[in-house]
């Protein structure tokens, strides 16, 4: 007999995600942090009413998407291109300075011959950037558009890409099985297959949102939101590229045409009710009923500091040299900080090869649920508005 569990599952979730991010609200932080402590509690971590389970795991995943498909409909290609050299810049020290610090802590705890690859994988895992609780939160406040913001969107696609390659590496060191130049010529291969389907596409939209005038809008959002899954699919599928970069490069086709505002505002209405509370909670979810040493406490510690200071060093420090200002470079480091599913998904690549080990698993967790609820808190103290501020300015400009 078919259970109907799910259906019960999805309304704790949404239920629950929105009186804490009402309560979070009330606190004046934003209502992501509500959503993913909401996670924490209903999870086996607390009052283990909700189970992780592959219906949940796939709405997060097209949560996901669909976020990073709203951030790149809402980002002008214009000031993206601006960023793009910075965010190199930036997405470089943001990865190197994690993985560096991140081998180092390993080190202490993870000794002989070969422990130096499964140290190195626990620095790969740091160098990941989830960047939908930050396009969530920059929304939130109102951010998206300033400069800072274009600044983390750009760089955490190049972070992405970055950290596939030192993903791929690494496995190929542990496994000969994996080719590590071919994985280099698909990512390659994206970015050539992306810029020209990419001006192809956008006028195709352009022209038919112009020129179709039959009644009714909802077939414009419908297919943008089709494309958006086919590109995500494309890009991971074919090119070994994450599926998020493919759902913004869809975003980015469509922003700019004269329907853009319609799809945006429909694809945030699906967002809003289901699929973006699943997403959120299904982090705290992942978090199982704790039980420590005082060795892993500390490691637990370790993990979590240098996790939010490499990212703040390392993205900010490559935005100051990029000529940012001192707030801009605060608020691009700090939109860097969170780890979410994709150090997740890098830490079971490591586990499946059996490098990775066990003595870790836990603490990469917690340290994820960390970076990811302090990210958007950290968010809502640096993009707090100060005199002359460079960000707000460029705002009032374009009016």
């Amino acid at each position: 007999m078919a259970s109907y569990h799910y259906l019960l599952d999805i309304a704790l979730i949404l239920l629950g995600t929105k009186a804490f991010g009402l309560f979070t609200r009330k606190l004046r932080m934003p209502a992501v942090v509500g959503a993913l402590i909401a996670g924490i509690l209903l999870g086996p971590a607390i009052l283990n009413w909700v189970q992780p389970s592959d219906l949940i795991s796939s709405l997060s995943e097209i949560g996901v998407i669909v976020l990073m498909f709203g951030a790149g409909l809402e980002t002008s290609i214009t000031d993206l291109r601006k960023a793009g050299l910075k965010a190199l810049v930036i997405a470089v020290l943001g990865v190197l300075v994690p993985l560096g610090l991140g081998y180092l802590v390993a080190s202490f705890y993870n000794v002989g011959a070969q422990a130096w690859i499964g140290n190195l994988f626990l620095g790969v895992i740091l160098t990941a950037t989830s960047v939908g609780i930050t396009v969530e939160t920059l929304k939130e406040m109102g951010a998206m558009k300033t400069t800072s913001g274009n600044a983390i969107l750009a760089a955490a696609v190049i972070d992405d890409v970055l950290g596939i390659v030192a993903l791929t590496i690494v496995s190929g060191l542990a496994d000969s099985s994996v080719d590590v130049g071919m994985v280099l010529l698909k990512i390659v291969l994206f970015f050539v297959f992306a810029v020209i389907i990419g001006i192809v596409l956008h006028k195709v939209f352009a022209w038919w949102f112009d020129h179709d005038s039959r009644g009714g809008l909802q077939r414009y959002s419908i297919i943008s939101f089709a494309f958006a899954l086919i590109m995500a699919y494309v890009s991971e599928e074919f090119f070994g590229v994450a599926d998020i970069t493919g759902s913004f490069v869809a975003g980015l086709i469509i922003s700019g045409t004269s329907q853009c505002a319609y799809v945006t505002k429909r694809i945030g209405t699906l967002s809003y009710l289901l699929i973006s509370p699943v997403f959120f909670a299904s982090i705290g979810l992942k978090l199982e009923p704790l039980n420590f040493s005082g060795e892993v406490l500390i490691l637990i510690l370790l993990l979590c500091i240098v996790a939010l200071v490499s990212k703040i060093v390392g993205c900010g420090l490559g935005a100051l040299l990029c000529h940012y200002s001192k707030s801009q470079s605060m608020r691009i480091g700090c939109g860097m900080v969170s780890r979410g599913e994709v150090a997740l998904i890098v830490a079971n690549r490591g586990m499946a090869l059996g490098i990775f080990p066990s003595f870790f698993v836990t603490p990469v967790l917690l340290c994820v649920v960390f970076t990811t609820v302090i990210t958007p808190i950290l968010l809502k103290v640096v993009y707090k508005k100060i005199p002359n501020d460079p960000d707000y300015l460029l705002d009032v400009e374009r009016g």
